[in-house]
């Protein structure tokens, strides 16, 4: 029963994906690996290092499998509190080559917030990026909340399972443009995997531009955390 029911779910993501192209003619699916690696310099002050992917699996209305672009991300982030951090990234993304569109070198500033008066941890996040390409500078400005909690007791364990989900807002701001309002929503389950590393995967589904021509994209996210 169980090899038989394999291909099944194997084929969930591909058969949602093509439910949702036939409901919407707008729909852009992908699916996106990510690599992190965080490094603790002192017991307040680390360092984050990512790479990660982004493919087409649904455009125009095809299945397909193309890549759309690399990113290469650097995060410094300092502990004010407890529960408060700032951070400043950077990120460069390799996207000539691969399809149309232009590389974009990002800056990121970051101030984080977070509470856990019981089980489940809150955490809010707002953002503020300059995203520069030959074309012109976007300014965006982001609102995140988000939640996590164990899925076994309450102390995440090695071998547990564990949930995050996050929902976000951005507005994108640029000479010669209209605003840009966006809205995202994530959900995902992680293992960790031992005292160092976790594996998480889950969907994202973002409304994009939706005050002026909105569009529809969906993520399969697949994520693996190393911290040294």
């Amino acid at each position: 029963m169980c090899c038989s029911s394999r291909p099944l779910w194997l084929s969930l993501p591909f058969l949602f994906i093509v439910f949702l192209g036939h409901s919407q003619e707008n729909l852009t699916a992908y699916w996106q690996p990510s690599l992190a690696i965080n490094y603790g310099v002192t017991e307040t002050y680390s360092h984050n290092f990512s790479l990660q992917n982004r493919n087409y699996i649904f455009e125009e209305e095809e299945l397909q499998l193309n890549v759309r672009h690399l990113d290469l991300v650097h995060f410094s982030n300092l502990q004010l509190q407890d529960n408060q951090s700032i951070a400043f990234g950077v990120l460069y993304r390799f996207r000539e080559g691969f399809d149309d569109g232009t590389n974009e070198l990002r800056l990121t500033q970051q101030y984080n917030i977070t509470s856990k008066p019981f089980v489940i941890r809150y955490g809010q996040r707002w953002r503020t990026e300059q995203r520069i390409t030959s074309a012109r500078t976007t300014h965006r400005f982001r609102y995140r909340f988000s939640l996590d909690f164990p899925l076994q007791g309450e102390k995440l364990d090695v071998g547990e399972p564990y949930f995050v989900g996050n929902a976000e807002s951005l507005l994108s701001i640029a000479n010669g443009t209209m605003p840009q309002y966006d809205a995202r929503l994530t959900l995902n389950l992680g293992w960790r995997v031992s005292d160092t590393s976790k594996f998480q995967f889950g969907v994202e589904y973002r409304t994009e531009d939706f005050s002026q021509d909105l569009q529809h994209v969906l993520f399969f996210l697949s994520t693996f955390n190393v911290s040294l």
